[in-house]
């Protein structure tokens, strides 16, 4: 007897059972990874808070790559209604939407590292312009996960979209779901590069200012 439509099955693993599985990979390595940047931030605040901290005035480029984040977060929460909704085509559109910001906010990226290049301020011999790009980078190769699973996510929207929702809906939840996360990582890093003081880093962490 077939499998039924609501859950369908790919190598005799129920649609459910896999969703089920992918949406707990998801959590557990979202954990990892904010765990993962939240120590680079704690390590960033301790660094900006000795004598000799000086925080770096981001480029403009880096307000246009946040722009670009949180437009493809919107387009893909989108693109997982439309795929609740058993509307295909448009959660293809959406997705491809959303792929192309994500494209974009990469090459935001290299043009602000550019920008940073040319105004002479680089990773060595400056210890926020090294946290600058070492998390920047960090989290533009989380993105460039994210663009692979968006890849894979439109090609199983055209080999599955046939089926019904339950073949796919739940691939486009997930990356939905993992670009919100990209973007509040993204939000937590550009407030404590661009708005966290040494005063306010001395003062989060007890440090005397007139300690080296």
């Amino acid at each position: 007897m077939n499998a039924s439509p609501a859950l369908g099955s790919a190598g005799g693993w129920p649609q459910a059972s896999r969703a089920a599985a992918a949406g707990i990979g998801l959590w557990v390595f979202m954990g990892v990874a904010t765990s993962l940047f939240s120590l680079f931030l704690v390590a960033y605040l301790m660094r900006i808070s000795a004598a000799d901290g000086a925080p770096i005035a981001l480029p403009w480029q880096t307000g246009l790559a946040t722009a670009l984040l949180l437009t493809g977060s919107w387009l893909l929460q989108w693109a997982s209604g439309a795929a609740r909704g058993a509307d295909p085509e448009r959660a293809r559109r959406l997705l491809q939407a959303g792929g192309a910001c994500a494209l974009a906010f990469l090459a935001a990226q290299l043009w602000a590292w550019q920008a940073l290049l040319a105004a002479q301020v680089a990773p060595a011999g400056n210890p926020a312009a090294s946290f600058f790009f070492l998390l920047t980078a960090m989290h533009g190769l989380h993105v460039a996960g994210g663009i692979a699973a968006w890849a894979w996510t439109l090609r199983a929207l055209a080999r599955t979209g046939a089926q019904g929702p339950a073949a796919w809906a739940w691939r486009v939840a997930l990356l939905a779901r993992y670009w919100h996360f990209l973007l509040a990582v993204w939000l937590a890093l550009f407030a404590a590069l661009g708005w966290l003081t040494p005063e306010l880093a001395r003062l989060v962490c007890g440090v005397d200012g007139g300690l080296s």
